[in-house]
């Protein structure tokens, strides 16, 4: 019976292979006869197409089938570079605008003249306030903002106002001293040959404060105006020496500088910008660290998205629970990122580890917090990073690719022009600046590495603010970003 089921299976199946072959060569001959027929393949004509699940035969660019693309194509690559274009001339704009009225901001930048010369007959500190007061009058050409101040509001003390200086009362201060016209009149009269011309006015400034500030504006403008004082000042004085015959000649040739150049000015940077190689820690390297903050959101959310994919052999997170775990892990990750961004400072040898100077003495290389400096350094780094991020993961949740790129070029841009140039020199449009994230970063950065006059109570709380707007807010994102994932994944289906 066995072998009665098996041949009858074995003749089944050679009648079915025997029908299937007879089929494919009648389909093979029809197809043979359709070629001769019509001279060509059973195909498509517009596509290259012989049925529904065959292979289009590839078209030219201009082919007629491609019109409706090419339109959609043509309309969408227009739309493109009409968004770009004006997204850069409006953000970048930002960027080139923020010193376009340097010279007539220039006054913007205070500078304290202090006459404590206030003896009668006195002929140097006359001089040069009514110089300083000139500019402002006149206004014919850029000038920094001269204040002429009452020795009075000092105590009659130059030390209070390096103080002054030091507190960022001011950019820079000129002193007058006092007696210093009768100083310089004993030194022709009397042949005093160790008379210094250089202790007659002094300049105090601190250049660790913005060194660019200082070095492209502020310094050349004082140079200038010393220059002009000190010729001014020549010219009338050696006119008076040389009228008084009761003058010896003899003494003029023992102190012949009381003759010429007879004033000078002393510079006292209270805290120089010092070493060189802070220049990134303070300006273009904390660029960097929007930047590590912001492509962190692709390189942790495919990691954290593994506890909400089915299909992996585990029941899917709560997805409350999983806001929270991104959050404390995102934190968590701006921790070590920030301490390996400081360490690099370290590496390359700038001081954390000096014990703070005297405020009113020139000091090389001071630090705040003497060998703690380094730790709030990087807590700094690290709630910066935190501001800075934080706002990025929202906006990347929010928006998406690929505005998220855009969103970054915003971010970098509003945060440079308002943190590596003096807000005083800018438009009063850029004073949001000083609620932005990356300016109370340098700042606090200054502080600290340079013992600067300390604003880190305000810095700190400016970076926590937008540590818990932003930490608000991530929940929201969240939510959002998981509905526009669902509304996409339904529009596939």
């Amino acid at each position: 019976m066995q072998f009665l089921f098996n041949n009858h299976k074995i003749g089944t199946d050679d009648q079915g292979r025997e029908e299937s072959s007879n089929s494919d060569r009648t389909l093979s001959n029809g197809a043979h006869d359709g070629e001769n027929v019509n001279g060509e393949d059973n195909e498509k004509t517009d596509g290259g197409e012989s049925g529904n699940d065959a292979p289009k035969k590839p078209v030219g660019f201009w082919h007629s089938s491609l019109r409706t693309t090419r339109l959609k194509v043509f309309g969408a690559w227009i739309r493109t570079v009409l968004i770009l274009s004006t997204f850069i001339l409006a953000i970048l704009s930002l960027y080139w605008a923020v010193l376009f009225n340097v010279e007539q901001n220039l006054n913007s930048l205070i500078v304290f003249v202090v006459n404590f010369e206030t003896e009668p007959g006195a002929l140097v500190g006359p001089l040069i306030t009514k110089i300083t007061e000139e500019q402002i009058e006149l206004n014919s050409m850029p000038h920094l903002g001269y204040i002429t101040m009452p020795p009075s509001a000092y105590n009659y003390d130059p030390i209070a106002v390096r103080q002054a200086i030091y507190d960022q009362e001011a950019w820079a201060a000129i002193i007058i001293n006092a007696n210093a016209t009768a100083l310089l009149r004993e030194a022709v009269e009397q042949g005093n040959s160790s008379f210094d011309p250089l202790g007659t006015c002094q300049i105090i400034y601190t250049s660790a404060r913005d060194q660019d500030s200082y070095y492209d504006y502020i310094i050349p403008e004082l140079t200038a105006l010393q220059t002009e004082a000190t010729s001014m000042f020549g010219e009338m004085w050696v006119k008076q020496v040389m009228a008084n015959d009761s003058i010896q000649r003899t003494n003029l040739a023992k102190a012949p500088q009381a003759l010429s150049p007879a004033i000078g000015f002393s510079m006292f940077d209270l805290r120089p910008f010092y070493p060189y190689v802070a220049v990134p820690a303070v300006t273009i390297g904390l660029i960097y660290l929007i930047i590590i903050a912001f492509f962190s959101f692709t390189f942790f959310l495919p990691i954290h998205m593994q506890f909400i994919t089915p299909g992996q052999g585990h029941p899917v997170m709560k997805f409350w629970q999983l806001i929270l775990w991104r959050w404390l892990s995102t934190l968590a990750a701006y921790l070590l990122m920030s301490l390996a961004y400081s360490l690099i400072s370290l590496a390359f040898q700038i001081p954390f580890s000096h014990p703070p100077g005297i405020q009113t003495e020139v000091v090389n290389n001071a630090n705040t917090f003497g060998k703690a400096t380094f730790v709030v350094y990087w807590m700094v780094n690290f709630i910066g990073m935190g501001a800075l991020g934080l706002a990025c993961e929202n906006v990347a949740m929010i928006i998406g690719q690929p505005w998220t790129a855009m969103w970054l070029i915003f971010w970098v841009i509003t945060n440079v022009s308002t943190s590596f140039y003096a807000i005083e020199l800018s438009p009063h449009f850029y004073y949001w600046g000083y609620a932005w994230p990356l300016h109370s970063i340098v700042e606090a950065s200054r502080t600290l590495i340079f013992d600067l006059h300390s604003r880190l109570g305000v810095d700190f709380g400016i970076l926590i603010a937008w540590v818990v707007v932003n930490s608000l807010i991530f929940p929201i994102s969240c939510y959002v970003m998981r509905w526009k994932s669902q509304k996409a994944k339904q529009k596939g289906q």
